[in-house]
């Protein structure tokens, strides 16, 4: 759940909750208008499209109307040829019933010749934002592929999946099932030239920070499981799955905690669910997942990461055959990386996940 934008609620919200408060007190000052003036506080406060159902502050409110207002990652940067890594992008649309579009990534010419043959590792990407915010077109995330697919020398294609509350979970989960689907298909068999050309769809990441690392465990969960009912070429293709700083819980989580994942999946599943506590999952579900090593990252002072460590330790535990590197970074909060990835533990973050994905 990246923070940047956090210091951006408090105002909004406060310049609200005082202009209640002064609407209520020049109520009472006006004398003979005051039952007036009160009735009409009173029409406003009961207007289903002001009333409150449900304060997920610092990133949205959601209203009894159902009108959802949020407070951060709603900023569009198109896409670019990006002058400092040579890296272009452009805007694809995966599913017109649904609507679901993806940002996709090249690398400069120079690096996709260096390559060999131009082929390149394919990285499904997924945003964070606690399944309620952001967007694979925010000015912070396309800076970060951008980067990302420079370092790393793949293309990447980063996932604008849907957002509850308007679509709770699973909605988002079944976004990155057509997502992976898309790529395959593309990689594969042409349509998106530039992973048609350039995309190596036996060598298929997966990577995704905070509720996007969540996805990225459940999509490489349900791509297993294909390949154990015979329908396994999603599941044959992953070679890695990267977890950064993921929004995993547990069945014991504090009040808001749980309260919170309920808004996000509309009360369909609780906090013991698989879905969002993994370590929760048998040996035998383990065993199913389908990449040889997984990246787990956590940075020490996240409040998920006891959640984020219990992953590791239950997928080691399994007899999964595969290898899980749990990479920790001190002295740092949720998902820092993104933020200021010039920054010497950023840098080092990314070079982690660059040398993951080419295979060191």
């Amino acid at each position: 759940m990246p923070l940047r934008s956090m210091a951006m609620a408090s105002p909004v919200l406060l310049v609200a909750a005082l202009c209640a408060l002064f609407s209520a007190a020049a109520v009472v000052a006006r004398g003979g208008e005051a039952e007036v003036g009160a009735a009409a506080f009173r029409s406003r406060a009961t207007d289903p499209n002001m009333e409150v159902k449900f304060d997920f502050s610092p990133f949205l409110i959601q209203y009894k109307s159902g009108r959802v207002q949020r407070f951060m990652g709603t900023t569009f940067v198109p896409p670019s040829l990006d002058a400092r890594t040579g890296v272009a992008s452009k805007d694809v649309v995966l599913d017109q019933a649904t609507g679901l579009r993806a940002r996709v990534y090249r690398p400069s010419r120079r690096a996709v010749v260096g390559g060999g043959g131009g082929r390149l590792p394919v990285l499904v990407y997924f945003h964070g934002g606690a399944f309620v915010v952001e967007s694979a077109f925010d000015p912070v995330y396309h800076g970060y592929l951008n980067a990302l697919t420079a370092k790393a020398n793949v293309v990447a294609v980063s996932v604008n999946y849907r957002l509850a509350p308007e679509h709770p979970l699973p909605a988002a989960y079944d976004d990155a099932w057509t997502a992976l689907a898309w790529v395959l298909e593309n990689a594969r068999h042409g349509g998106e030239p530039w992973l048609a050309k350039h995309g190596d769809a036996s060598r298929l990441f997966l990577a995704g920070d905070s509720a996007g690392g969540n996805i990225a465990h459940n999509l490489a969960m349900r791509a297993g499981q294909q390949v154990g009912s015979g329908g396994g070429a999603a599941g044959a293709a992953i070679r890695g799955v990267a977890l950064l700083d993921p929004y995993f819980l547990g069945r014991y989580v504090s009040p808001g905690a749980e309260r919170a994942w309920w808004f996000i999946c509309a009360g369909r599943y609780g906090t013991g669910h698989p879905y969002v506590n993994p370590a929760a999952l048998p040996a035998s579900a383990w065993r199913a997942l389908p990449p040889a090593r997984v990246l787990m990252t956590v940075s020490d002072q996240d409040r998920l990461g006891p959640f984020q460590r219990a992953y590791v330790d239950a997928l080691r535990a399994s007899g999964w055959g595969g290898r899980a590197r749990l990479y920790v970074t001190p002295g740092e909060g949720h998902c820092y990386f993104l933020n200021n990835i010039a920054s010497p533990k950023a840098a080092a973050h990314m070079a982690t996940l660059a040398a993951f994905i080419n295979g060191s």
